[in-house]
């Protein structure tokens, strides 16, 4: 019974050693005496114990935060920019050989990357031109990471923190581009009031009626209005009569 015993743990131990279970989103790099043989799963894998050794590899997208790094621009504005990169291994077995940390390698480089990069880059063009930051970052990144099996899908430049110096000259410029386009806006105005004045002009003088008739809007709009006192303005034009009448009585 005691030999029995040891036989049914030593089997037990034996069935622990020797059967791993992968997830689907996992691959099992296997290493036969230091040489690596495969990459296996998912589903059950059989080890020799003691002769094979597994290390277990995710294929999941990561996203791996990138902490503020100091830039310089290149029209040397001092900003500090944070970014967020999403990768996944591809190949396990050269993430697992071609690399000691595939996760701390690729951190370092997105780093590296990011500063100069930007550090190639305007201050303008950090803040208007995002997208393609990010994409030149992402081609750089991919080509680099591709010989550890490792495939950046995406980068993301999060934050830009500016100087409060630099804050406010942005700000100063800003409000200046709203008073310039103000006034153009305002003169823009003016132009188009001044030429339908000058059409209107040229109206009223081929038809003097119209005048008249304006008059008499004028002063059915001014009637409408509560006012106590209102001065009707006579055109020259109604007196014209009574001026030749008064030139014909008195001779010069």
């Amino acid at each position: 019974m005691y030999a029995l015993g040891i036989i049914i743990l030593f089997v037990i131990i034996f069935l622990f050693m020797a059967i791993k279970v992968l997830n689907e989103y996992e691959r099992g790099v296997i290493f036969r005496l230091g040489r690596v043989i495969d990459h296996k799963g998912p589903g059950i894998i059989i080890l020799i114990p003691i002769i094979d050794r597994m290390v277990r590899v995710g294929l999941r997208t990561v996203a791996l935060d990138v902490p503020p790094q100091d830039v310089i621009t290149r029209d040397n504005v001092s900003v500090k920019v944070s970014a967020v990169i999403y990768f996944r291994v591809i190949e396990p077995t050269k993430a697992v050989i071609d690399v000691e940390n595939y996760l701390y390698a690729t951190s370092q480089l997105a780093q590296t990357t990011l500063r100069s990069v930007c550090g190639q880059s305007e201050l303008d063009e950090l803040l208007a031109e995002r997208d393609k930051i990010n994409l030149q970052i992402q081609e750089i990144l991919d080509r680099q990471t591709e010989p550890w099996g490792v495939k950046v899908s995406m980068v993301e430049v999060k934050h830009i923190d500016l100087p409060l110096e630099m804050q406010r000259a942005i700000a100063r410029q800003a409000e200046a581009e709203r008073e310039r386009r103000a006034k153009v806006i305002n003169a823009e105005g003016e132009y188009q009031a001044a030429t339908r004045l000058a059409e209107a002009a040229v109206i009223i003088a081929k038809e003097p009626t119209a005048l008249q008739l304006r008059f008499l809007q004028t002063l059915v709009e001014v009637s409408a209005e509560k006012n106590s006192t209102i001065i009707f303005p006579i055109p020259i034009d109604l007196l014209e009569p009574f001026l030749q009448r008064h030139k014909k009585v008195v001779p010069e």
